[in-house]
């Protein structure tokens, strides 16, 4: 009886291998060269929209967004209270020897990373003209 059963248990096992291992295959049969069909596959299907947010524009003619308005959404959390040592908003004794270094050093710092700072703090989808602009809101009235 349980030689039976090892019969039929090895049976569904094998037939469970073969659909899997011909799946697999049929995942690596060679693609079209061109991207655009893979492009249309993985496009994204729709957007995210909060209630009383004004709309994004779509990708491609988005405006740049103000020094003000990047430091509120993405560097205030850090650059409000200096956490890890971040140059606190129009702090001249924070920010002096950052600058010392030249603006340049600074921006490459702020897209780059630098120390505790991720590239381009939270903002990965910020331009590095958007990046400078929430530097020069940061040191506005320095």
């Amino acid at each position: 009886m349980k030689l039976v059963n090892v019969v039929k248990t090895s049976r569904l096992f094998v037939a469970a291998l073969a659909v899997v291992v011909g799946s697999a295959s049929a995942a690596m049969l060679p693609q079209a060269k061109s991207t655009s069909s893979l492009e249309q596959r993985i496009a994204p299907i729709g957007q995210v929209r909060i209630a009383g947010a004004t709309p994004v524009a779509a990708s491609g003619s988005q405006q740049a967004r103000s020094g003000d308005a990047v430091y509120n959404q993405f560097c205030a959390a850090c650059h409000t209270s200096g956490v890890l040592n971040a140059p606190k908003l129009n702090d001249a004794a924070d920010w002096e020897a950052r600058l010392a270094q030249g603006m340049d050093t600074v921006l490459r710092h702020a897209v780059q990373g630098f120390n505790a700072m991720p590239a381009k703090g939270t903002c990965g989808n910020c331009s590095d003209d958007e990046i400078q602009a929430a530097i020069d809101y940061m040191i506005a009235e320095l």
